[in-house]
């Protein structure tokens, strides 16, 4: 299953900026390939650990925004997961992820799209992030990712969320970051979200740098 969009009630300057944050991300993927890009793992934890642990119903609805290339649905299929999503901007990284599931794919929702212009057509029991929130540097965007995913996960579902640790990189893909640990992090999101555990992981690139990330797991409140 497949859907591309840009919202009708987006902006010219809105679609502009969706259009060209597409042209980045697909350009990364073309020029240095799937497992050539710096956020490659060819195991997807602790995102997939995380899953599973706060969300055991294989039934449970799951979207991986940003999801571009990620082995993470690969491995949640595995596990049985039925209701399975990835949204990501880039044509390219959805392209090669449906074909490295070859019939597989077929299981999962694919949504090309930029979260930014994006509307939810259901609700999810878990929201993952790996990688996306710490791109919005503008005060703005972020509060619009917040009311987004406020309205998208399920009173008593979780968002799991990972991002740059404070002392992680300044900057990914040539693009600036927000750098956070996990007490900032879990406060972008408290209107709404509880924090429930964080962790610190060392990722490592294929070209064998280290990328400190802070994760959290936050619980959407019931009222």
């Amino acid at each position: 299953m497949t859907e591309s969009e840009l919202t009708d009630t987006a902006t010219d300057p809105e679609i502009g900026a969706a259009r060209r944050r597409a042209a980045h991300w697909n350009s990364a993927y073309e020029t240095k390939g799937a497992e050539g890009v710096s956020w490659y793992q060819s195991a997807a934890q602790p995102s997939l650990g995380l899953i599973t642990e706060h969300a055991p119903d294989p039934g449970s609805a799951i979207i991986d925004v940003g999801g571009g290339s990620s082995h993470l649905v690969d491995a949640l299929l595995r596990a049985g997961y039925t209701d399975v999503t990835v949204l990501d901007v880039s044509a390219r990284a959805l392209h090669d992820a449906r074909d490295r599931l070859s019939d597989s794919a077929e299981r999962a929702t694919w949504i090309e799209a930029d979260l930014l212009a994006w509307v939810p057509q259901q609700r999810y029991d878990v929201w993952h992030d790996r990688a996306v929130f710490h791109f919005l540097t503008d005060a703005h965007d972020r509060g619009h990712y917040v009311d987004l995913v406020s309205a998208s996960v399920e009173p008593g579902g979780h968002l799991v969320v990972g991002a740059f640790a404070a002392d992680g990189p300044e900057a990914c893909s040539g693009l600036p970051v927000v750098r956070y640990a996990a007490q900032v992090l879990a406060a972008e999101f408290a209107r709404a979200f509880e924090l429930r555990s964080h962790q610190r992981v060392d990722h490592v690139t294929p070209w064998g740098s280290v990328q400190p990330f802070t994760w959290v797991v936050l619980a959407r409140r019931h009222s």
